[in-house]
């Protein structure tokens, strides 16, 4: 029988802390459905979390991986990546099971959602973690008379023990939207090297993302290799301030950027229609080699 989780509080906030029976673990908290750590078993923190981020209610958290509903960026006429990261979600589920750790959490419309955007939303988070394997999977479900649509993503903050010795592998012949360049550019190489000449400011959104992704870190003594895979979700961001940004950004340590990658599952270029009583879904799965 699975053994569930009691909540408990991770920087003053409401948070679950799973832990599957092979010592995977991680930490969901209430608000924004925020995911702060990630540990596959036996191994070493694979999210970056800024010692500087806010752990206040009504606030951004800055790491991790945000929640972004339903709208990215500022695309349209909400808040910067829309409510859902900054409001408290309900606890539907949380328990240990045979060979993994389970929590569910949702976020419904309410008074303070619909002065905003007026529509009637069923939103869940799921997230799964064992051995060296983490599943994030956003449901959205129209529960309104009325459809409407959205753009959605999973802010992930990939930990790095050095940005230029970082690489992403897999994005080689997609078309990608430079938001620094404001301008659409085609990915000629299989790799993009953060950091590198060039790339020092990385914010591009890549269209119809297909193929697993890996994540290398050759850093340290150990060349780490981290699998991404998505499904749901057509793009993907790929993200890093570089060091001017990062100084000025007031939650961030002005050297940090060194230390993260954004590898983001999204939805963007074509936001996601949905009829009244219609559910859709998007998941991001990460596996350390």
């Amino acid at each position: 029988m699975p053994t569930p989780i009691a909540l408990t509080r991770h920087h003053g906030l409401e948070a679950l802390e799973l832990v599957a029976p092979d010592g995977a673990r991680a930490v969901l908290l209430l608000h924004g459905a925020h995911l702060t750590s990630w540990i596959p078993a036996g191994g070493e923190e694979q999210l970056y979390l800024s010692p500087r981020s806010a752990f206040a209610t009504g606030q951004a958290i800055r790491g991790g991986v945000p929640l972004i509903f339903p709208q990215f960026s500022a695309r349209g006429p909400l808040m910067r990546h829309g409510f859902a990261r900054t409001k408290p979600w309900q606890l539907l589920q949380a328990e240990q099971g045979a060979d993994d750790a389970l929590a569910v959490l949702q976020l419904t419309d309410d008074a303070a959602t619909r002065m905003v955007w007026p529509h009637a939303f069923s939103a869940e988070l799921s997230v799964r973690v064992s051995g060296q394997s983490l599943d994030i999977e956003l449901a959205v479900e129209n529960t309104g008379d009325s459809p409407f649509d959205f753009t959605a993503a999973l802010h992930t903050y990939l930990r790095t023990g050095a940005l230029d010795a970082t690489s992403l592998r897999g994005l080689a012949g997609l078309h990608y939207w430079d938001q620094v360049k404001n301008g659409e550019q085609l990915q000629r190489s299989d790799l993009v090297l953060p950091g590198s000449p060039g790339c020092e400011d990385l914010d591009r959104i890549y269209y119809q993302v297909k193929s697993p992704l890996q994540l290398i870190d050759e850093s340290g003594p150990q060349r780490r290799a981290l699998d991404l895979l998505q499904q749901g979700f057509e793009d993907t961001v790929v993200w890093n301030p570089g060091a001017a940004k990062c100084a000025q950004l007031p939650d961030m340590p002005a050297e940090d950027y060194q230390r993260f990658l954004c590898v983001e599952a999204a939805a963007i270029e074509r936001p996601v229609p949905l009829q009244p009583g219609e559910v859709w879904s998007g998941m991001q799965s990460l596996r350390l080699g």
